[in-house]
């Protein structure tokens, strides 16, 4: 059975009066007053904080507290100084203009020359395919999107992506047709318009208009 530790008047108003003290060494303090060899630097430190008597230390420099270190320049240190960035010196991740990754979704983005709406950056990152189109095509209609035609996503080529009505995507991904990118290469052209009469006639049985068409790029 675990042993119970028990502590007298006289030590707990020790403890208490010592509270503020570095804990290691007011345990060490406590120890040798009082002969005590049971109670670890844990078991001390638990009675402190069960009790409330804290250190009174956060770890925070307070409001307008200056730093120790301040105005001091720091020692030269040759294996420091090979790490340093030296001036003018650009990290090796800098997101430069121009920039480009490959979003999860298998998409290249590229880095712009545009205020980002949401932090205020002043670039933010595109779809690079749909950016290249755009710039040549006009701004694709909200009801439409860019499909790929070679099944390539990161063929960002404006004349490998075609505007599509949104409504057709469900005929190309295998649920209500064929998957367009799984299919060969010469059968993908018939996918592609059947899909399309299929949103259309679906749209005609609503009786709903069908999405903006755009100029092909084929």
């Amino acid at each position: 059975m675990r042993k119970v530790l028990t502590f007298t008047e006289e030590e707990l108003a020790w403890i208490k009066k010592n509270a503020r003290r570095v804990r290691r060494r007011a345990h060490a303090a406590f120890c040798q007053t009082f002969e005590r060899t049971d109670v670890s630097l844990s078991n001390f430190n638990t009675l402190c904080k069960r009790n409330g008597w804290m250190t009174g230390r956060t770890g925070h420099y307070k409001k307008g507290s200056i730093p120790a270190t301040k105005g001091k320049k720091m020692p030269y240190n040759a294996n420091r100084a090979r790490t340093q960035f030296k001036k003018g010196q650009t990290p090796h991740n800098t997101k430069y203009l121009g920039h480009e990754r490959v979003s999860v979704d298998g998409y290249v983005e590229t880095s712009i020359d545009k205020v980002n709406p949401h932090t205020g950056f002043l670039r933010r990152y595109v779809l690079k395919h749909k950016y290249l189109w755009e710039k040549q095509n006009g701004p694709v209609p909200e009801d439409m999107c860019l499909k790929c035609l070679d099944a390539n996503r990161l063929n960002t080529d404006p004349s490998n992506w075609e505007p599509i009505p949104r409504g057709a995507l469900p005929f190309l991904n295998g649920h209500r047709g064929p998957n367009y990118n799984a299919a060969a290469e010469q059968v993908r052209p018939a996918i592609l318009t059947l899909a399309k009469l299929k949103y259309t006639r679906g749209q005609k049985a609503r009786g709903k208009p069908a999405s903006s068409s755009l100029p092909s790029n084929h």
